[in-house]
């Protein structure tokens, strides 16, 4: 497959990046006068991989023979209803269900995000490699999931009274993406399933729109409600769709939120479950709504170890990987992947970076099939963004 730029899965930028770059350095230095956020150090890995556990690094560009070993994990798990976490806030003993009544199109893969992120993959997967043995499996399981009785079913469910905040913003985000990538698959089927899910992710929209002024402070966990995550897939999704609105929504509020931190405290990671990086989802997010003129002096000044070309991370450690939460930093090792390829591709000087984010997949992507439902219920859409972020292909 050639590795080529995608505009919006690499570099992020649009066609409204320069208009505004006026106002974005005016909005920096209008908010240069809000008090720093503060950060600092210290920390190591206790223990190393070992190395014969990892994969050649020549051998991680994504293929077709990996994609089908990835696809196979989405395609059993988005019918398997139980084990399941539903996270569900009861108004009333009547709205208590099972997870295919209460989530019609989205209830296999133990929670509802995993489910939603299951059908990106599928998507993005097969966008990518449309002659995937399992294509045929993976168009009836999108037709499937993602009718119009079942999305008015989802709607029901987020119009609770109850249920305002469900899945705030990691679910919203993954909404979003997938929302996103039916879009860019530029197929009959494609732009049928994204009119289907329309209704949904307008939703999505008018709670982000609702929400992001309420939040006084960013969310800074390595977890679910990270602020910096939502709002990238937030961003990709209003920039191409060119939602000017929502795209000044989330800029405003990423530059109140992150424009005046420094010296972030990258050592100190991971929290033990962790799987997204606080550190490096924010300047990932920030390498979206900032100009690059803008971006290079920030960058250097909240990670400024990062541009030394010895610059390394010790990869995440799991002990257990049926354990639901240790398992977790699998998924740290893909997301840190993910916003180092994007990172180094932004600014030369940090192209290093690109071995780094290889070290982190090699040492979690033979893991995933390891027969453990606690990781292949959502570790192969992880493995996958960080693959197709490593090597993206054009719209």
């Amino acid at each position: 497959m050639d590795v080529v730029e995608d505009p919006f899965n690499s570099s992020g930028h649009h066609f409204t990046r320069r208009k505004r770059v006026i106002f974005g350095t005016m909005k920096f230095l209008l908010l240069a006068i809000l008090a720093s956020g503060h950060w600092a150090a210290a920390s190591d890995s206790t223990y190393p991989n070992r190395p014969s556990e990892s994969i050649p690094l020549d051998t991680i560009p994504l293929h077709l023979i990996e994609a089908s070993r990835l696809v196979a994990l989405p395609l059993h798990c988005l019918k398997t209803e139980f084990p399941n976490k539903l996270n569900q806030v009861l108004g009333s003993a009547e709205e208590i269900g099972i997870p295919s009544v209460l989530h019609p199109a989205f209830y296999g893969c133990f929670d509802w995000h995993s489910s939603v992120h299951g059908h990106w993959m599928l998507v993005a997967l097969l966008r990518r490699f449309p002659e995937l043995p399992e294509s045929e499996q993976i168009t009836d399981q999108l037709r499937q999931s993602i009718t119009d009785a079942h999305i008015q079913g989802e709607l029901d469910y987020f119009l609770r009274t109850s249920e305002t905040s469900f899945e705030r913003t990691y679910g919203w985000a993954w909404l979003l993406r997938l929302s996103l990538e039916l879009q860019q698959w530029n197929t009959p089927l494609g732009d049928e399933l994204a009119r289907r899910l329309e209704p949904l992710t307008r939703l999505i929209v008018q709670r982000y729109q609702e929400y992001l002024p309420r939040l006084v402070y960013p969310i800074r966990s390595g977890e679910h409600p990270n602020t910096a995550f939502g709002l990238s897939h937030a961003w990709d999704y209003a920039s191409f769709t060119r939602d000017s609105l929502f795209l000044e929504v989330i800029e405003t509020h990423a530059f109140r939120f992150f424009a005046q931190d420094r010296n972030a405290p990258l050592s100190w990671e991971p929290s033990g479950y962790d799987f997204l990086s606080p550190c490096l989802e924010e300047a990932n997010l920030m390498r979206r709504v900032m100009p690059e003129e803008m971006f290079r002096p920030w960058l250097r000044e909240f990670l400024p170890g990062m541009r030394d070309p010895a610059f390394t991370m010790p990869v995440g450690e799991v002990r257990d990987r049926t354990d639901g939460k240790l398992v977790h930093l699998d998924g740290l090792n893909f997301s840190r992947a993910w916003c180092l390829y994007e990172l180094s591709r932004a600014l030369p000087e940090y192209g290093h970076l690109r071995k780094v984010a290889d070290d982190h997949i090699a040492n979690s992507l033979p893991r995933i099939t390891d027969g453990s439902y606690a990781g292949e219920h959502w570790l192969a859409s992880f493995a996958s963004y960080a693959l197709t972020t490593a090597y993206p292909v054009k719209q």
